[in-house]
């Protein structure tokens, strides 16, 4: 068997657990990559580059994310493969999502760290990649946190549409993966702040893919954050303003001031 008969064969047994996956299609699967591969990621870790972005506000705090291409020559090459024919086509048979395609930007993606203290609150993504002009229809993410607990924080949350309840959670210990579809209520995060006791941070792996389905017709937006009720989680006003902006402002003056705020970081 080759190696693409072998991913389209695995991922052909997952199918039926993650296309029943409900609020929206998901699965969760343990000891998904060959330990040493984990292994070695984890040692490219301890010299990671400065981050490309960080983030420290109410809806995500001390989040850093970093680009494949400026990572150690091992955990680049990982998500090269990631990216791969295979790789994809495993995705499709388990997910019945054909014509995937990965993104060679690795926009948003590449190992994400969040510190003690931090989190990223309840959210629908981005539903446009811009440079490629496609939609946003899957994440993987793959976790390298050892011996982690779920009294530290960082469990990665879904939940319904309506965000009127958790619908499952998942602690991100080492090497399990969680891919979902996405799409503009497809609301999941890791809201609990990390709270590890030897100050260790959360990390994870994180790709996302795309299909050629975007038309005039669609309206895009950037992530959707949405307050879990009963909690002191805050409301984007920001992205509020911006579609409010939007909605009513004619396209060229809309570009034209959503510029000048974005010079002030607003």
């Amino acid at each position: 068997m080759t190696d693409t008969e072998s991913a389209k064969s695995i991922g052909a047994s997952y199918a039926e657990e993650y296309q029943s996956g409900q609020p929206y299609n998901h699965i969760c699967i343990d000891n998904f990559l060959p330990e040493q591969i984990l292994e070695g990621i984890r040692e490219d870790l301890k010299q990671l580059p400065e981050a490309e972005d960080s983030y420290n506000r109410a809806q995500e705090n001390l989040k850093f994310s970093y680009i494949p291409e400026r990572l150690p020559d091992y955990s680049k090459n990982l998500f090269y493969a990631l990216n791969s024919r295979p790789f994809i086509l495993f995705l499709e048979e388990m997910t019945g999502i054909k014509g995937l395609i990965p993104d060679p930007y690795f926009m948003g993606a590449g190992i994400h760290k969040t510190l003690n203290g931090g989190h990223l609150d309840i959210h629908a993504d981005f539903n446009l990649h811009k440079k490629m002009n496609v939609e946003r229809r899957l994440n993987v993410l793959i976790y390298l946190n050892k011996n982690w607990q779920e009294d530290w924080g960082g469990s990665f949350e879904i939940w319904d549409k309506q965000m009127t309840k958790k619908e499952a959670s998942f602690v991100p210990i080492y090497n399990r993966m969680v891919c979902f579809s996405t799409g503009s209520d497809t609301f999941h995060g890791n809201p609990e702040p990390v709270n590890h006791p030897d100050g260790e941070p959360r990390q994870s792996i994180a790709l996302y893919y795309y299909t050629a389905t975007w038309d005039a017709s669609r309206k895009s937006h950037t992530t959707i954050f949405k307050p879990r009720p009963g909690t002191v989680d805050e409301t984007d006003r920001l992205v509020a303003r911006r579609a409010l902006m939007e909605d009513i402002l004619p396209p060229v003056l809309y570009r034209k001031v959503a510029n000048r705020l974005s010079k002030f970081g607003l």
